[in-house]
Order: structure tokens, then C-alpha cells, then sequence
């Protein structure tokens, strides 16, 4: 029954739109290795497509009324496989470069420093919602990654494209900064408190609890 439950779970359509994601990035990865107009192209089309399933299979989910346990789970993580993991080739192949390079790495930061806090209060249950400055964030990230794939080695001989796309990326490497210090401060609130979580034992307790059970036991 198990076996059964968890393959329907996996088997929804806005779950396989979100494993679409993670599932895109060894080709772009592969194809962003090769120089050449046609497969910059060929990568933009994809990471547009799975960049559109971001907002596809939460709406569909929402709609088809098959939000699930595994579906909250398995979208920020592969929101945050496929933005690393494009930065991460980008400057393996020299097209995020010199001084780009510290805005790369501040999202990078960001991205980790954010899913930890997340994990931490998810286990004492306080939630942590995405604000409308973080979603805007977001989307010039993601615009500013697409004009990196194609670069002036692909892009239109009129236009700026490298330049462009450093430009975007700096300005949200700016916005990642204010949303990443929104985000800590508002968790280190439940991290530095010394109040438990209404309804949620702290990890600590749980932990002391679970030592002197087992010293009973042995005993």
C-alpha cells in the first residue's frame, strides 16, 4: 500500500513537472559544454521550460487539488539544484567571470543559508513564507541566467547581451542580500528564543528525552 501511495505521489503531474527540473539539468549542463549559437539556444528553450514549471506545478497542484507532503518538499529543492547548478557552469565555461563572479556567489550563499533555516524552523514547525520582494528576486534571477546562456557568442550582434545579463544578476544578488537578511531575522527570532514553539517540542528536548528513554531501557 505504501509502495502503491508513494508512486501516485511521485506519478502526479505537477510532482513530474517539478522532477522535470532537476531532470533538465544534465543536458543543459552538457549542452552549455559545446560552443555554438545552436546549443546556447537549445539550453535557453529548456531552462525557460523548466523555469515556467516553477509557477506550473504549483498552480496545478493547487487546482487539482494534489498538494502534497512530498510536492512542498521536492520544489525548493529543485528550484535550488538548477539555479545553482546553471551558476556553477557558467563559470566553468568563462561566461560568469571577474568580478561577476561575487555576485554568483552571494545567491550561492543565500540559497544555503536559507534552505538551513528553513530545515531548522520546519522541524520546530514555525513557517517561513516566501515574501513578494523574494519572488521578484527570483524572477530577474532567472531572467538574468537565461541572457547568460545565450551571451554575446549567441545573442543578437546589436545587443549588449554579457552585459546585460551581469547587470541583472548583480541587481539580484542585491535583492538576495535584503531578502536573505529579512529571512535571518525573522528565524534567528525562533533560533536565539528561548521560548518553545506553541505545539513543537525543541530539537534539544526531543533529544534528551530520547537519551534518558534509551538509559531507562538499558538499565
Amino acid at each position: 500500500m505504501f509502495a502503491t501511495g508513494c508512486g501516485i505521489m511521485v506519478t502526479s503531474l505537477p510532482n513530474v513537472l517539478t522532477l522535470s527540473r532537476i531532470g533538465v539539468i544534465p543536458v543543459l549542463v552538457a549542452l552549455l559544454y559545446f560552443h555554438g549559437s545552436v546549443t546556447r539556444w537549445i539550453a535557453l528553450v529548456l531552462f525557460v521550460g523548466a523555469a515556467l514549471t516553477d509557477y506550473l506545478d504549483g498552480y496545478l497542484a493547487r487546482h487539482r487539488g494534489e498538494v502534497s507532503a512530498f510536492g512542498r518538499l521536492l520544489d525548493p529543492i529543485a528550484d535550488k539544484l538548477l539555479v545553482a547548478s546553471l551558476i556553477v557552469i557558467l563559470v566553468a565555461i568563462g561566461q560568469i567571470g571577474g568580478l561577476v563572479v561575487i555576485p554568483a556567489i552571494v545567491i550561492l550563499c543565500r540559497e544555503i543559508l536559507v534552505s538551513g533555516l528553513r530545515e531548522y524552523l520546519a522541524e520546530i514547525q514555525v513557517p517561513m513564507p516566501v515574501s513578494r520582494l523574494a519572488k521578484w528576486k527570483t524572477t530577474l534571477q532567472m531572467v538574468a541566467l537565461g541572457v547568460l546562456i545565450v551571451g554575446d557568442e549567441a545573442g543578437p550582434a546589436l545587443l549588449p547581451v554579457d552585459l546585460i545579463g551581469d547587470t541583472g544578476l548583480w541587481i539580484a544578488a542585491l535583492l538576495t542580500l535584503v531578502t536573505g537578511y529579512d529571512y535571518m531575522a525573522h528565524g534567528f527570532q525562533h533560533v536565539t528564543s528561548d521560548k518553545p514553539t506553541p505545539g513543537a517540542e525543541p530539537p534539544a528536548a526531543r533529544r534528551a528525552e530520547t537519551a534518558r528513554t534509551e538509559t531507562e531501557r538499558g538499565g
